[in-house]
């Protein structure tokens, strides 16, 4: 039997998807299951999105389309960027991806050797580490804590730079947390990449889903160098618009580094497919209405999910700022992650991922999605309890 290599056997995938394909295997063997383990919007795209992408494949728009992404999109990337982050990135700095996930992969394999360093915050979101372990890249953690509400200290940070760390990864609003960085922590991160000369990449693709009640606002550290040094922004139209299936997204930097990241999307991917850039146009330029009536539906579904979560014995479940994610502390319920995950998809038939997927230090806790209709976030709160109630009488 041939070998597979080195890096094959480091793949670790996404493990949300590998929990979604049990689900979803005893569903056709007539379980009934709800849904919470995939950041999956469960609104539709909205129609003024969908049709763009028609208009444009009935105008034939069917071919290959300049790699590093359509002048139209990149410019309309551009003029948001300025409304949004204050300054208008250079074309040269913007590069159109197939989502976001590979906007990572792309930045680390072009600005990081195998055996440097990489600092990322644990719990985080799955791909960072999957994709740093399949380039060789060493990990190193750095804690989130729950007194903290889950935001990324800069202090510890600085703590773990060596001479071996070359990027910086941070996210907020957070996956899988839903934490929401201050304006001073976004600018001390930025300060500390700038002093020790390394890269910071900033995930950003839930800058559009802060909710109202949260008193904060969306900070990016591209406002300091304009993303012309070290800053790295990572972002997309999955989440915001609903657009998960479609895989668009852009992501603004240096441009020497955009350049190398632009030729190996054309080894791997080629481009975006044209239609497809054509519905992200609209999204960007067209009414943001759809996007802010899902937003005020999530803060209600999150207002619903966590009050029920602490009603639960041995549960307790902070109130994010961002994102569609909570992340309930189950370590009174005397179960481990894996065991909480485990035990509410077979006996409560909730489907959900154990905290551990997302790192190291995220023993005892779990992550939910309440991408769901608030009947089901209700159903499932009944169902957990019933599970929880009955452990807690045997």
């Amino acid at each position: 039997m041939k070998k597979l290599s080195d890096a094959a056997h480091r793949l670790e995938g996404q493990r949300m998807f590998q929990i979604l394909a049990v689900a979803r295997e005893l569903e056709r063997q007539g379980k009934e299951i709800l849904h919470f383990e995939l950041g999956d919007p469960d609104f539709d795209t909205p129609k003024n999105i969908v049709q763009a992408a028609i208009e444009s494949l009935k105008n034939g728009e069917t071919h290959y389309a300049p790699s590093s992404g359509l002048l139209e999109f990149k410019k309309a990337a551009a003029d948001v960027t300025l409304r949004s982050r204050g300054f208008k990135p250079d074309l040269d700095q913007l590069l159109v991806c197939p989502g976001a996930n590979v906007q990572i992969y792309y930045a680390a394999a072009c600005a990081v050797n195998p055996r440097e360093e990489v600092i990322v915050p644990d719990p985080g979101f799955v791909s960072y580490f999957s994709i740093l372990k399949f380039l060789g890249i060493k990990i190193v953690r750095v804690p989130l804590y729950e007194r903290n509400e889950f935001r990324l200290n800069p202090d510890d940070v600085q703590k773990a730079i060596t001479d071996k760390t070359r990027m910086i990864i941070m996210n907020s609003p957070s996956n899988p947390t839903g934490a929401v960085m201050t304006e001073d922590e976004v600018r001390r991160m930025y300060e500390i990449a700038k002093e020790y000369d390394v890269y910071l990449l900033s995930d950003e693709i839930y800058a559009r889903m802060l909710y109202r009640d949260a008193n904060t606002s969306h900070h990016s550290p591209s406002k300091f160098d304009q993303c012309k040094e070290r800053t790295i922004v990572v972002n997309g139209f999955s989440k915001s618009y609903a657009m998960t299936g479609w895989r668009l997204g852009v992501v603004t930097g240096p441009a020497e580094l955009i350049n190398k990241m632009g030729l190996l999307l054309e080894t791997t991917t080629s481009c975006v497919s044209p239609f497809i850039q054509k519905a992200g146009i609209e999204a960007l330029k067209g009414s943001q209405e759809p996007i802010i009536n899902m937003v005020d539906e999530f803060r209600e579904r999150r207002d619903v999910m966590v009050e029920g979560l602490n009603s639960l014995p041995g549960i307790t479940c902070l109130r994010p700022k961002g994102a569609f994610y909570v992340f309930p502390n189950v370590t009174k319920t005397g179960l481990t992650s894996d065991e909480f995950a485990d035990v509410m998809l077979n006996q409560a038939g909730v489907a959900l991922a154990p905290g551990t997927i997302f790192g190291e230090y995220a023993q005892g806790y779990a992550r939910l999605c309440y991408a769901n209709s608030i009947e089901n976030i209700k159903k499932a709160i009944e169902e957990m309890g019933k599970v929880l109630e009955a452990r807690q009488l045997s």
